[in-house]
């Protein structure tokens, strides 16, 4: 499953502007971009998900071009996927960038899975 690697960049060029230290790499079909080893923000074909709590969630639904992230039939709540209407500026990209990056030392890590 291809993403779009213009969104990519310009989540990449924000971290590496701000000097957010970050791990990329392909997952769930797109790419993810991990801060603190932990899952901070992707791009899963045309779309960015959001990491970004529960505390902002409902709040965060409200906005336009923002919906629930439903990969299995059920929404994971504290995650989002934000659309081309949520993301097309800079300034507003920025402010899901920023809201992910706030949420990021609270979100817990996923457990390591142990080498056999």
């Amino acid at each position: 499953m291809a993403y779009n690697e213009y969104l990519s960049e310009r989540i990449e060029n924000y971290f590496l502007d701000k000097k957010i230290q970050y791990r990329g790499m392909k997952m769930m079909g797109g790419y993810c971009f991990m801060v603190d080893e932990k899952v901070c923000v992707g791009v899963v074909r045309d779309e960015v998900m959001a990491r970004i709590g529960t505390e902002n969630y409902e709040e965060a639904l409200k906005k336009e071009g923002c919906k629930e992230m439903n990969f299995t039939g059920r929404a994971m709540k504290g995650y989002v996927f934000l659309t081309e209407a949520a993301t097309d500026l800079e300034s507003d990209l920025e402010y899901w960038l920023d809201l992910a990056l706030a949420f990021n030392p609270f979100a817990k890590a996923s457990k390591k899975k142990k080498k056999k």
